[in-house]
């Protein structure tokens, strides 16, 4: 019998924000895949499991999401991972895919379900959602994302300037994600907009590597890819 494909939300960054239900299923699951940017690297994901997990008693997994725009690189890669999966599932095994956040928001949980359907048709398929990052920033800033009429975006960074100032100027709630590569774009934007005040960057939010800054302190920083920028205008 072919095997489940459980996609697991690890959460943001604190082990302690993982789910009951996502740590049940990696606890049954034999086969733990996570993805990693090359090979050789340390995984995000896998850091939040680890406290949870005995890699000598599961098949650890790693596979490589390269961090590149490259359509025959993605092709590649995503196919590479697709088939280590597949030859795990048409063994019968179970396999728990762990992504930082929420499998289904921007993650590479989104990728390995694509390919694998076109691989294999009939398998089964099961997200355990998580806490993403969006909801821990929110937390860790004491700020509501959006109340009663308010509306919030939640945006891959850009570096088209006029999006960036559109998306500020329509919502009430703005968040960007992975602005590290935009930060100096972006914090230009929010002060075109005499936004400062109310704008805040996160890094690994949650984890013990967390850092929240003001947008001066954003400036002055070299923030990791892991950093997102909340601008709440009420």
């Amino acid at each position: 019998m072919t095997g489940i494909l459980y996609g697991i939300g690890a959460g943001p960054g604190d082990p302690e924000l993982l789910t009951v239900k996502a740590f049940r299923i990696l606890s049954e699951s034999k086969v733990i895949a996570f993805p990693k940017k090359r090979s050789g690297e340390k995984s995000y994901a896998r850091q939040i499991i680890d406290a949870y997990i005995d890699p000598k008693e599961k098949d650890m997994l790693g596979l490589v999401f390269p961090m590149t725009k490259d359509p025959v690189i993605l092709e590649r890669e995503w196919n590479k991972a697709a088939d280590a999966v597949a030859e795990k599932l048409e063994s019968g095994e179970n396999v728990a895919f762990v992504t930082e956040g929420d499998p289904m928001l921007y993650s590479t949980f989104i990728h390995m379900k694509n390919v694998l359907l076109k691989k294999m048709p009939d398998v089964k398929t099961e997200v355990v959602p998580g806490i993403s990052s969006v909801n821990g920033t929110a937390a860790r800033l004491n700020i509501p994302l959006a109340d009663g009429d308010e509306h919030v975006a939640i945006i891959p960074a850009t570096d088209d300037r006029d999006a960036l100032k559109r998306a500020i100027e329509h919502h009430d709630c703005v968040i960007f994600l992975k602005v590290a590569k935009v930060a100096a774009l972006i914090s230009s934007v929010i002060r075109e907009l005499g936004l400062e005040q109310y704008a805040h960057a996160v890094t690994k939010v949650t984890s013990e590597d967390e850092v929240i800054w003001t947008l001066d302190e954003f400036e002055r920083a070299e923030p990791n890819y892991l950093t997102l920028m909340v601008v709440k205008k009420k």
